[in-house]
């Protein structure tokens, strides 16, 4: 008598056709990582806009007090006086625009951390949600193939 070996690729093939594929939670990753990817680029497009104006408003008044340093003098003490003044409030103006930029580089830094900590809570929350629908979508496909093998 011959004993012939069961042929389980018909189970194999019924418990992989079962087996549900959903690639919808592809798409919402996607999808959030796009609205993360959009959200950080308002924060430095916003930081960026700011930076400008800082440089800009830095340059007009570096510009004005050139217009005062090179002006005539009647006496050669009042160009050395022209050029302590410069100097002194080119740095009182440097440390103003520096403090500002600093506010900037503070301001991005708790934007974008306060960002992160929110995507990774609602990445926790779905992917908890994604993990938890494929764990009784695989045991209802895994029941369901375990029937149609006992048949």
């Amino acid at each position: 008598m011959a004993t012939k070996t069961p042929d389980f690729s018909k189970t194999f093939q019924d418990i992989l056709a079962n087996f549900p594929i959903d690639t919808s939670s592809f798409q919402e990753a996607v999808k959030s990582q796009n609205a993360l990817n959009e959200k950080l680029a308002r924060i430095t497009l916003g930081a960026a806009e700011r930076s400008t104006e800082i440089s800009a408003q830095w340059a007009k008044d570096t510009i004005a007090r050139m217009g005062e340093l090179t002006a005539t003098k009647e006496e050669p003490s009042d160009y050395a006086k022209a050029v302590t003044d410069f100097a002194s409030a080119s740095a009182e103006v440097a440390a103003e625009h520096m403090a500002s930029f600093a506010e900037v580089a503070k301001k991005v830094q708790m934007d974008t951390v306060d960002l992160m900590l929110t995507a990774g809570k609602d990445v926790a929350a779905e992917t908890q949600k994604v993990a938890e629908k494929a764990t009784r979508e695989t045991q209802a496909a895994v029941k369901k193939a375990t029937a149609a093998a006992a048949k």
